[in-house]
């Protein structure tokens, strides 16, 4: 079995449904611009069974596709956010986490140096 499809058995449902949900979405934006699956198949230079399996959100269809597809209904603007440093929350839940340990053994360094200090004052 290909690295690939090992990945997809591992797929989380929240993410599977996602991708359904942007195939079904792409699809309506598809028929909304009256446009069938050969034309728009041929737009997007992939075969129909591949756009088939994009609207049926196959999380097998590659992400270059899916930009292609977002492309031609003007919202591949977006993708340059999708993984931004800027809006990754785990990451910056790290970050806090990260400087309140730091503050906290700063405080107890600090606190730890009074003591020290007023024993060989004291």
């Amino acid at each position: 079995m290909p690295k690939t499809a090992r990945a997809l058995l591992h797929l989380p449902p929240a993410t599977a449904a996602a991708l359904e949900k942007l195939g079904a979405d792409l699809a309506v934006a598809r028929l909304r611009r009256k446009e069938s699956l050969k034309t728009w198949a041929k737009r997007m230079g992939v075969s129909v069974p591949t756009l088939q399996r994009l609207e049926a959100g196959d999380p097998s269809v590659g992400i270059g596709i899916i930009a292609t597809a977002l492309w031609l209904i003007q919202r591949d603007g977006e993708l340059g956010n999708l993984a931004a440093p800027e809006y990754d929350r785990g990451a910056i839940e790290m970050d806090v986490r990260e400087a309140l340990e730091l503050g906290r053994a700063r405080t107890q360094a600090s606190a730890e140096g009074r003591t020290r200090k007023n024993q060989t004052t004291g």
